[in-house]
């Protein structure tokens, strides 16, 4: 069973920086990779996604001040995130697809306020 570990979130004061990391364990075959976020009482959105290595799409929200990156070695997925602002907090989620399906991490909490 794939499973994703996130970790990276936390509280933040405007204009700072976090790196959220995702790291996927029994499967390192996976092409498509993304983060996504979804605030309170609001839908999942897409933040990054990167397919075969490349980077493909960025919420226009954030681009500029996000970068999604894939490490091989480490099998991992990461977001660097910095000039956050208060309209970025949200659970944070990483999603790989493999074999056909989509997995899920348990979401990491990011919190922007002074």
């Amino acid at each position: 069973q794939v499973q994703l570990v996130e970790s990276g979130g936390g509280l933040v004061q405007p204009g700072g920086s976090l790196r959220l990391s995702c790291e996927v364990f029994e499967t390192s075959i996976y092409d498509n990779s993304g983060w996504y976020r979804q605030a309170l009482g609001e839908q999942r959105d897409l933040v990054a996604s990167i397919v075969r290595g490349e980077v493909t799409e960025y919420n226009d929200s954030v681009k500029g001040r996000f970068t999604i990156s894939r490490d091989l070695h480490a099998n991992a997925v990461y977001l660097q995130m910095n000039n956050l602002e208060p309209e970025d907090t949200a659970v944070y989620y990483c999603k790989v697809r493999a074999y056909g399906l989509d997995f899920w991490g348990q979401g990491t909490q990011v919190t922007v306020a002074p």
